[in-house]
Parts: C-alpha cells; structure tokens; sequence
C-alpha cells in the first residue's frame, strides 16, 4: 500500500522551535586596538528576519512511500528511511531534536562537472545553481543545510563533515558560527594513497573531516588502533603491562590520534566498489558511527550518494535516515543494502525474528502519478491537502463535500485516477455545502477550491454561472478550480516570487517507462538481454539508469554488479550478457529509471538452454 509520509504528525509545529545561532560575543568581538573593524557573526546568508527562508523558502510537501522493503522482522517498529529528495527540505519535516549522529559528504567546492555523479536533471540543476555565485554561494547553500542539521541533531549528537582542501577552512568557520566555537572537537586529517600526482605542487592525498558536538554532553567512545611493531614487542616481554610512571594496559593499542591513515580510499579493484565516484570506504564510516552513537541511535546522512552510511549503520545495529537529491542515487543505495542482507545469508523466507529492520523508499517533491491513482480516496485526499497546505477535516465534520480548509476557505478535492474529471453536479454539491456551513454566516461573498486532476466542460460552465450572480443580492460562492499538477497548483505551493533554479520542477507528478525487454539465448547458460525498446513517457526524459534481478522472486533484488552498470561510453548498458549457473526456467527483472524520475520494472519469463 502506497501512503504518504511525515513521521511526526506535528512536525510542521515542531519546525517552528527556532534554532538560535550560538552566543559567542567573547569569541567575536570587535577588536579594540584596531578601530572599528568590522566582524562577521553570523553565517553567510543568514537574515536575522527570516534565517534561511529568505534565500530559500519552507515548501511544506509530505513524502510518498513507493516501497517498504522487509527483511522478516515481526516486531513492531518504525522503519529506516531512504528519501529522494533535497535535504534541505526533506529535513524541514523532520522534528527537532530527533537524530543522534550525522555523517555528510557534500559536494566539494571543486567544479561543476566533478561533483555531477549520476547525470540525473535535479542534480545537475543543483550543482549549477551552488556554483552560479562562487565560494559565498556555495556557502550559503551549505550553511542553511547545516543550520538544518543543527535543528534535528539531539543535545548529545555530533556531526561529521567530510570536505577537501577547496573550502575545508571556509566551512570551518561558518561552522564555528552555527555551532559554536566551543563545541568544535577536531579536524580529521584522512590521509589516502593512489591516484596522480601534479608536476608542481605536493601530492593532495588526503581529505579533512570537521568534528563537532552540539553540546558538552555528546557521545564519544574513545577509539584505538593497534601499536606498531616495536611497541608490541615491548609488550610482549612486559606481559602486556607497561609502567611508566603509571600502570597501563596496552593490549587494545593505542587511543586514535585526529589523523587516520590506517584506512585507504577505494581503488578500482576493490570489492567494495559499485561505480560510484566518490565512494568512501566502509572503514571510515565504521569509526565514525562507533564512535560517536549507541547500538539503536540514528544516523543521518543528506548526501547517502552510493549508500555507505545506511550500509554500515544497518550492519553496526543503528537506525538511520538517508537522502539524496539524485534518483540514482536512491536506487543503487537500496540495492546495496539489500545485498548486503542476502550475502549475511539470512533466510528471508523464514518466519524467524530478524534483528533488522524494514526500510521504506520515500520520494519528497516528485511523485508517482501512477502510484497516487492506486491510493485509497482518503489517503488520496490526505496527501492533496497536506501538499496544497490545507488542513484535512474529519469525514463529515462539515459535510460529504467539503474535504479541508485553506486560509478559511474550503477546499474539495476529487478522484485519484489521472482520467478523473470534476462534474457540474461536484460544483453543485460543494457549493451548497458551503452555504450551509457556518463559517461565513454574517457575510455574502463566499470562496472555495476545487482541486481534481481535470474539470469537465460542465463543471466549469456550472462554476462560471455562479460567479455571474455576485451582483445579484443572493449569497454567492466563487469556486476557484485549480487542476492537479497545473502551474497554479505548483505556485500555490512553491511560491511565485521566488526564481530559484532549484524549485522549479517541485510538485510534479511522473510516470515509469514503458520497458520493451527481450533475451536471446547464445547457448551453454549465456543469455543477451536487450531494453532498448524502451519508451520514456516524461517529457524530456531520458534513460539514467538500468538495473537487472536474474533470480527474480518475491521483491527485485538486482544482481550484484547490475544494479549501476554502464557501457564505454559511461552511457545506461540497455544490452547485457548473463552467464546463468544453470539451465531452466527463471523470472528475470529489468527497472529502468529515467531523468525525470520516473521508475518502471518489467518481470520477464526466460528459458535458458
């Protein structure tokens, strides 16, 4: 079942606790000996009116759940969350106060096209907006996400921000200001080999993490790696005890220092790899989340890009919510944790309580035409209103034909299917209901909205006779019909005034390819698949990504290797050749994504001789 998603059901409210930035005269004072020197408190972009909503406002838009992955757990529990979608956003609906740990990787300040990843649109438009104003765009960009992350994090969380030699110092600093100076614990020098060297500088081998505490009561477990060679000979003859003026034990080795050069970068021949460019080892992310959470603490990441932070915080028993602004991104990341359940060989067939949780599959801001139109009409209504910013009221509570309130007006909203059309009888039946509410009883004019897919040609000659009796002493009702989807509704939501790049294609609503796949066998086991008869339905839509499950059960599960897969040219490889262990009868699966979002699976039934 398809629903949509807020978690806190006063999470907008929530939202509204403000997070005032840290209190640091002493820190930042003006100095005196120099004159009038001006200083810099507060973040850049930071407006003392409005905060971060001045350069990007609050769009109010719940999540919809397009699949819940189940791993067998029978106990009741809340699911992790995997969100595509911008995490500035996505973290405004999350309350405060909520998340133990968080762990980013952001874009570094280092190109456009370095930091494009996955090709997809939103992530291209983003990336181009970041850099449209150099290094103080780039850092307003990331100041009003980490303000954000502030919000959410609990009084005994930490973050970790994972940046490069580009703008390691300037964030430093605007951290210094949304977190406070005090509350910086360290900057992590992560050193790496491989890679080039340039002709005339010193090889740039290794990337910076800033380390700090939302208070003096953060979680914190002290770290160790292992002693050299020499000092666990010392050991050795000592009977694992040192003395050194002191008693110590030393078997557990030595306490990590702030620089880490025990864990390398991934190259192209590790198993870890999935084609990602910017993938982090799971080395890194396991000291990091062991250090500073608890077993069952949650973690967040906003930038999940190929998914290492949910990965090895599923496998460390923590909860965690994850982000990406790229459909490709959320894609490969829930194929990745999926494996990662198959290759610990658990049974997911069986009945057994296993100790991991079910994950959900959430979009925030664009939205399955097709899934909605599956909906219940209740939760159907329930996710119009709540994207429309209306208030849903309880069925019947002001009769059959009035569904919510939106600025004291009532708001109808009609059938899930895309084909649906409001009817002249519609109009009839919510004006009258308004007419007999008591919301307006000492005035004439009366105003409602009519939110559906499409009006029928009736529906608006019934809406427009209304409108012509405002001059006749009668009580009135203007309907204003806004169909689903239109401009109207998006600027409704989104806002007119604002020309961000970035909110442009919010609100919309999109459809899977149709997948045309066939197979041919070439003999001994060895299949060729082909896809590329696949038609896109979104307007300018192009295939992004194409992954394949050759043991097609209950769920798709693509095949390791499949899930990001690319040919010469780095384009989607809409032609394979599988290798089958054995002759037979299998159900094959090919999901196809698309620029715009759009997602489609075909399940095929192969042969192989």
């Amino acid at each position: 079942m398809v629903t949509t998603s807020n978690q806190n059901p006063d999470a907008s409210q929530d939202y509204d606790i403000v997070e005032q930035l840290p209190d640091q005269e002493e820190f930042w004072r003006p100095p005196r000996r120099f004159g009038a020197v001006p200083v810099d408190t507060e973040p850049l972009g930071w407006d003392r009116r409005q905060g971060f909503r001045k350069h990007y406002p609050l769009v109010n838009l719940p999540t919809q759940i397009v699949e819940r992955v189940s791993f067998g757990r029978t106990d009741e529990h809340e699911p992790n969350r995997l969100i595509w979608g911008d995490n500035l956003h996505v973290m405004r609906q999350m309350p405060s106060s909520s998340v133990d740990l968080i762990y980013i990787d952001p874009p570094f300040f280092s190109g456009r096209q370095f930091n494009v990843l996955w090709g997809d649109n939103n992530e291209i438009r983003s990336f181009n907006d970041i850099w449209e104003d150099g290094m103080p765009g780039y850092l307003t960009w990331l100041n009003a996400r980490l303000y954000e992350m502030k919000r959410i994090l609990k009084s005994t969380g930490s973050i970790y921000v994972h940046c490069d030699w580009h703008a390691s110092h300037y964030i430093k600093v605007e951290m210094d200001k949304i977190f406070g100076y005090d509350n910086f614990r360290n900057e992590i020098v992560w050193g790496y080999r491989g890679g080039g060297v340039p002709s005339n500088a010193f090889a740039r081998k290794h990337d910076v993490l800033l380390f700090y505490a939302k208070s003096n009561s953060s979680i914190f477990a002290k770290q160790y790696v292992p002693y050299s060679e020499a000092s666990q000979k010392l050991v050795s003859r000592r009977g694992g005890v040192s003395i050194d003026n002191k008693v110590r034990d030393l078997s557990r080795g030595a306490a990590m220092p702030d620089w880490w050069v025990d864990v390398n970068s991934l190259q192209t021949w590790s198993p870890e790899r999935i084609g990602y460019p910017t993938q982090k080892p799971e080395g890194l992310l396991e000291r990091i989340i062991n250090a500073s959470s608890n077993e069952g603490d949650v973690v967040f990441d906003g930038f999940i890009g190929g998914g290492t932070t949910s990965v090895v915080a599923q496998r460390l028993n923590r909860r965690w919510v994850a982000c990406d602004q790229s459909r490709v991104a959320i894609a490969v990341t829930a194929e990745r944790l999926k494996q990662g359940i198959s290759q610990a060989e658990i049974d997911l067939s069986s009945n057994q309580n296993i100790e991991v949780p079910d994950f959900t599959v959430e979009h925030w801001g664009v939205y399955e035409a097709n899934r909605l139109a599956d909906m219940p009409r209740d939760e159907f209504r329930e996710f119009i209103l709540h994207s429309y910013g209306a208030t849903r009221i309880s069925d019947g509570e002001d009769g059959p034909h009035i569904h919510g309130w939106h600025n004291n007006q009532p708001v109808w909203v009609g059938q899930p299917g895309q084909d649906s059309q409001a009817s002249a009888t519609d109009v009839g039946n919510f004006a009258n209901a308004i007419l007999r509410t008591d919301q307006y009883s000492d005035v004439f004019l009366r105003d409602g909205t009519m939110l559906a897919w499409g009006f029928h040609p009736d529906a608006r000659t019934a809406a427009d006779n209304l409108r012509q009796r405002e001059g006749i002493q009668v009580q009135f009702v203007r309907l204003n019909q806004v169909r689903i989807g239109s401009t109207d509704f998006r600027e409704h939501v989104v806002g007119r005034s604002t020309d961000r790049a970035d909110y442009s294609d919010f609100l919309t609503f999109v459809h899977p390819p149709n997948i045309d796949a066939g197979y041919r066998n070439l003999g001994n086991g060895s299949v060729t698949f082909d896809a590329s008869g696949t038609a896109v339905i979104n307007p300018e839509a192009e295939i992004i990504n194409v992954q394949w499950d050759f043991n097609h059960r209950d769920r798709f599960e693509a095949t390791p290797g499949y899930s990001f897969h690319r040919d010469r040219n780095k384009k989607p490889q809409l032609q394979v050749t599988h290798e089958f262990d054995r002759l037979g009868s299998f159900d094959v699966a090919c999901r196809i994504q698309d620029s715009k979002g759009g997602e489609g699976t075909q399940v095929i039934e192969v042969e192989v001789r």
